[in-house]
């Protein structure tokens, strides 16, 4: 397919195998290394499960159902401006009307989404690699593994080890703390201690993910006994999963963008969110691909 240009930067990131293997904190990461280096970055995403695939502008009170949840996740984390749309270029375009300070576009998924052009690409594996090699159906791969790193890209493992051949960095995560879910509605950051004082106490480990296991074994790292509660992913909290008696409930960030605190009732629910790492080299090799922000107007191509 014919790629479309655009007058700023593109960033994909995407990933060989189809699943969860941590693409939405990856971008989260970029976003925040480009603003660090002076960058003002934008997202676009397909917004995978929502209702339609228009193109819109996420604001900070957008239904998930209509946007997402990791889109909407993305724009109340960032502050950054996300557009979701099934057509990236329309969405780039679109981002770039409404907000046109934006000097770089990161782009959630899209790997595949020939028509979009990208300066930089970051691969995304988890521990499964590439699964048993084959693609889609009889495997989990959207593409082949290259034998190299495709041009202008880097690798990222999301995970303890490297999983393919293909040279790259390991990915960090850490939980940040934990914080009630009406304070976190309110943009109060999770606190460490709140994550110590569940120690003390068995609670309930909700997670629609696709491998909601990797946070379980995240919690019980943390010392919190758990009673694990694996959900669909995207679930979407029409109703709630657990017994109204719960006393002590914790969440993914993902989940919490689809549920009100009016909606707890006792139950006391905390929102756990992950401090996501690249790692110096990976954000160092993927600065060089970009042009500085001051050199943007000189890399620039028109529109098509």
């Amino acid at each position: 397919m014919k790629t479309v240009r655009l007058p700023v930067p593109i960033v994909v990131v995407g990933n060989l195998i189809a699943g969860g293997a941590g693409k939405t904190p990856t971008v989260m990461a970029v976003v925040e290394l480009l603003r660090s280096r002076g960058f003002t970055p934008g997202v676009i995403s397909r917004g995978y499960g929502r209702q339609g695939d228009g193109v819109v502008d996420v604001s900070d009170d957008a239904d998930a159902r209509v946007v997402g949840d990791e889109p909407l996740l993305m724009r109340l984390r960032l502050r950054s401006p996300v557009v979701v749309g099934r057509d990236r270029v329309a969405a780039a375009r679109e981002l770039l009307r409404l907000h046109p300070s934006t000097d770089v576009i990161v782009s959630d998924d899209g790997l595949q989404h020939l028509r979009l052009p990208r300066d930089a690409q970051v691969l995304v594996f988890d521990q499964r690699g590439v699964g048993n090699g084959w693609l889609l159906p009889a495997g989990p791969l959207r593409e082949r593994l290259p034998s190299s790193a495709p041009a202008n890209s880097v690798v990222l493992y999301n995970s303890a080890t490297p999983s393919t051949p293909l040279p790259g960095s390991l990915a960090t995560t850490r939980l940040m703390g934990a914080v009630p879910l009406a304070d976190w509605w309110a943009g109060i950051r999770a606190s460490p201690a709140a994550l110590e004082g569940l120690q003390h106490t068995p609670v309930i480990a909700a997670a629609g993910m696709a491998h909601p296991e990797r946070f379980f074994e995240t919690l019980r790292a943390a010392g919190l006994t758990i009673e694990p509660l694996p959900l669909p992913d995207h679930f979407d909290f029409a109703t709630l999963p657990w017994p109204a008696s719960a006393a002590d409930v914790v969440i993914t960030e993902k989940d919490a963008v689809k549920l009100a605190p009016t909606r707890i009732g006792t139950t006391r629910v905390w929102v756990v969110p992950l401090d996501f790492r690249l790692g110096a080299e990976l954000e160092r090799e993927l600065l060089a691909l970009l042009p500085s922000p001051s050199n943007r107007t000189t890399h620039g191509h028109p529109t098509s």
